[in-house]
């Protein structure tokens, strides 16, 4: 049976997804959202939001070489984080517009280009691995390479939006529909 590669990202994205979700569930019992933000205090800009964000696809993109582990540990991991984000906000009274106003302007860019990356990063190794199977003739193609790059500098256009956007849009949609 073959997993492709947008399936497997999927797959394990959902899997860390859910263990955010249901671990904020039961830690919110014991959490004071208010105090953990004041300790942290910070200040985002641009540069900070997109170099934190190009890590991610940087991270994700390096399982071409790490024959996908680290797009694996950081697909586990950001979807874990969306877990708990998206999982906080179901501790309101309006989970919806709150994940209307905070997530989605910028999510509809940035969770893509980390997925996109992702399937970039399974497909190097991917391909080896079908080699390795004799099911493929080369292990790496001059169109596995082309589609590699297509893939990443399509992830790191998106996240260049979502920061822009995160930035910009965001707190403004966020402002106007939460007061």
């Amino acid at each position: 049976m073959k997993l492709p590669a947008p399936i497997l990202t999927i797959l394990i994205f959902s899997i860390g997804f859910i263990s955010g979700f249901i671990f904020i569930n039961d830690f919110s019992k014991n959490y004071n959202g208010e105090e953990i933000n004041q300790k942290l205090n910070i200040k985002f800009n641009f540069p900070t939001i997109l170099l934190n964000n190009l890590k991610v696809i940087f991270l994700m993109l390096a399982g071409a070489i790490t024959f996908g582990f680290s797009t694996f540990i950081n697909l586990i991991f950001n979807g874990f984080n969306v877990g708990i984000l998206i999982g906080s906000t179901f501790q309101t009274n309006e989970p919806l517009k709150l994940i209307t106003a905070l997530i989605l302007p910028h999510g509809i860019f940035e969770i893509p280009a980390m997925l996109i990356s992702a399937v970039a990063g399974f497909k190097i190794p991917y391909g080896i691995t079908l080699y390795l199977l004799d099911k493929k003739e080369k292990p790496i193609t001059e169109d596995d390479i082309k589609e590699f790059l297509k893939l990443a500098l399509i992830s790191i256009i998106l996240i260049v939006i979502a920061a822009f956007i995160e930035l910009y849009i965001t707190p403004k949609i966020a402002n106007y529909l939460l007061t």
